[in-house]
C-alpha cells in the first residue's frame, strides 16, 4: 500500500469514528421501581412496586390465617413474624397487598409472639394477603429512607 493510500485509510477511519461519536446514544426510558401515593383521607400511603423491584428485594407474601396456637381454646388470627414491622413510636404494622405489587401499611395489635408466628389481637381479617419478606424495604420506600 502506498503512503497516500495509508493516509486515506487513516482519514476515512478517523472520520467514521468522529461521525459515530456525534450520534446521540439511545437511552431507554428509566422505569421507576416504586411508586408511592398518599391515600386520601388517611396518613397512609400506597406503595406499588414493579415486578423487577419485587424480585430484587425478594419480596414474598403470605396470608393472615386462623390457627390454633398453644394455650388457646379457639383459632386466632396469625401472621408470620417476618411480616411484622415496628415504627419509631413502637406501633406494630403489617403491609397488606390488595392487589399484586401494591402494598398498604395496616396497624395491628399483637397479643403475643410464638416462634415464627405473631398472634394478633386486632388486625386485618383472615385471608388478607400480607408481605412476609421485604417488609423493611417496603417501609423504607414508603418513607423515603435512603433516598
Amino acid at each position: 500500500m502506498k503512503h497516500t493510500e495509508q493516509w486515506a485509510v487513516v482519514i476515512l477511519a478517523g472520520s467514521s469514528l468522529f461521525a459515530a461519536c456525534q450520534r446521540k446514544p439511545v437511552i431507554p426510558a428509566k422505569e421507576h421501581p416504586a411508586h408511592v401515593e398518599r391515600i386520601e383521607g388517611s396518613e397512609l400511603k400506597r406503595v406499588t412496586l414493579t415486578a423487577r423491584a419485587m424480585e430484587r428485594i425478594d419480596l414474598r407474601t403470605d396470608q393472615v390465617r386462623e390457627q390454633r396456637v398453644s394455650g388457646s381454646a379457639s383459632a386466632q388470627r396469625v401472621v408470620p413474624y417476618s411480616s411484622l414491622i415496628y415504627d419509631p413510636e413502637g406501633r406494630t404494622w403489617v403491609y397488606t397487598s390488595p392487589q399484586s405489587g401494591t402494598f398498604v401499611r395496616h396497624k395491628v395489635d399483637v397479643d403475643f409472639i410464638e416462634g415464627d408466628l405473631v398472634i394478633l389481637k386486632d388486625g386485618p381479617p383472615a385471608g388478607t394477603v400480607v408481605a412476609s419478606m421485604g417488609v423493611a424495604e417496603l417501609y423504607g420506600t414508603e418513607f423515603g429512607v435512603g433516598h
